[in-house]
């Protein structure tokens, strides 16, 4: 891909925006627990960010792609990834099924606010006895009239201290399994939703992250996105984006981490010279850069077929496990690379460590991204067909 002029101005808008707004106080957030979001996404929003894609009628962008591309990897080179983490939920897995799926209703109340950061969303999918398995969820939702009353609890809820609105996955049917689920706005001051523990975690410190509890709690059935039943599959659609932009976070990320690790290694003396000297160091990091550059490379192909209209399920389950697994590589290495400073909480590299922790957790397990590959490596489903992939260019 070779960017546009357009592209390269929106990457140092963006680039210039966080480095004003946002990285000054990183520290005094992470040591707060939690940022200011209605303050900080309206900054997001007059740049686009939170509706890049997005049709132009409820105030988004009606961008192309590689906008999300450029935004995510901008957002990796933060001094932490609990802003990004933010970020991703708000404009990446939160709304992409209310912008495709909702009735235009649903849009306008829901929808243009959360482009504009006027309001804060979520999604809310894992509970404390599901979090890979999807299909095991519990929470309910019974229909009552023209509303419905939800029963449950969910966990690990990104957003959910400060939210104004939740991307709901409820069972709406005593089928089992997958079937009979659906996705539903829930507004979090509705009666009957508490949030029953803000909870503590190893990394991202400055993304508040909420444990909720649904007591009865009713919400009309026009707030469910697209067809009743429908929510398992355009949940796992929805995953496809949240992952994708994870991966360009990294990305950026890891690309950052490396370049402050060098700059490091170049002015720190040691045993008669500088670190950067020190040969095994050199191909250590070039071994890391090598693999960081080839998956950015593998992302942008994504990112080709996602601009083609192609489905990319496979390529961002790869691109997913490949990125959780090499991240915890360069931030381990990184840390390494800095001594006991490194190690010192307040440092980024220490920062870095416990926040990368996350990618090969959230958003799918590893595990869950293997079986995905090894269904399609078993039904000789995983190289890809040439025909079909040219096909797919020019649909």
């Amino acid at each position: 891909m070779q960017f546009s002029q357009e592209h390269d101005l929106f990457r140092t808008s963006v680039r210039e925006m966080l480095a004003r707004t946002v990285a000054p106080r990183y520290e005094e957030w992470e040591k707060a627990g939690r940022f200011p979001a209605h303050e900080l996404f309206p900054e997001f929003a007059k740049l686009g960010l939170l509706g890049l894609e997005y049709d132009p009628a409820y105030g988004g962008e009606g961008a192309d792609h590689w906008f999300t591309v450029i935004a995510c990897e901008e957002f990796g080179r933060l001094p932490g990834n609990g802003i990004p983490m933010a970020y991703n939920v708000q404009a990446n897995m939160a709304t992409p099924s209310l912008h495709k799926h909702g009735s235009d209703e649903l849009k306008r109340e829901y929808l243009v606010p959360a482009i504009s950061g006027e309001q804060i969303c979520s999604i809310a999918v894992t509970e404390p006895d599901a979090g890979s398995d999807v299909a095991g969820i519990r929470t309910r939702a019974v229909r009552d009239g023209a509303d419905w009353l939800i029963t449950g609890a969910k966990t690990y809820i990104t957003n959910g201290v400060q939210g104004d609105w939740l991307c709901l996955l409820v069972r709406t049917s005593d089928e089992g399994g997958y079937r009979g689920m659906s996705q539903v706005i829930v507004p979090t001051k509705s009666p009957g939703l508490t949030v029953s523990r803000s909870l503590a975690k190893l990394g991202n410190w400055c993304s508040d992250t909420a444990e909720l509890t649904f007591d009865r709690v009713r919400v009309p059935v026009g707030n469910t996105i697209g067809e009743i039943g429908r929510g398992f599959q355009q949940q796992m659609e929805q995953f496809q984006t949240e992952r994708i932009s994870a991966v360009y976070q990294a990305v950026g990320q890891m690309e950052t981490a490396i370049e402050l690790t060098i700059d490091y290694l170049q002015q720190r003396p040691a045993f008669g010279a500088r670190l950067i000297d020190n040969q095994y160091l050199q191909y250590t990091l070039a071994e890391l850069a090598c693999e960081v550059d080839a998956l950015k490379r593998y992302a942008h192909s994504c990112a080709e077929l996602i601009v083609a209209g192609a489905d990319v399920t496979r390529r961002t389950s790869s691109a997913k496990l490949l990125a959780g697994k090499l991240i915890r590589r360069v931030a381990d290495t990184c840390l390494q690379y800095h001594g006991g400073m490194g190690y010192m909480a307040e440092t980024w590299t220490s920062r870095f460590f416990r926040d990368s922790r996350l990618l090969s957790i959230g958003g799918g397990a590893d595990e869950v991204m293997l079986r995905v590959l090894a269904r399609d490596l078993i039904s000789k489903q995983f190289f890809d067909d040439p025909e079909k992939s040219q096909e797919a260019g020019r649909q």
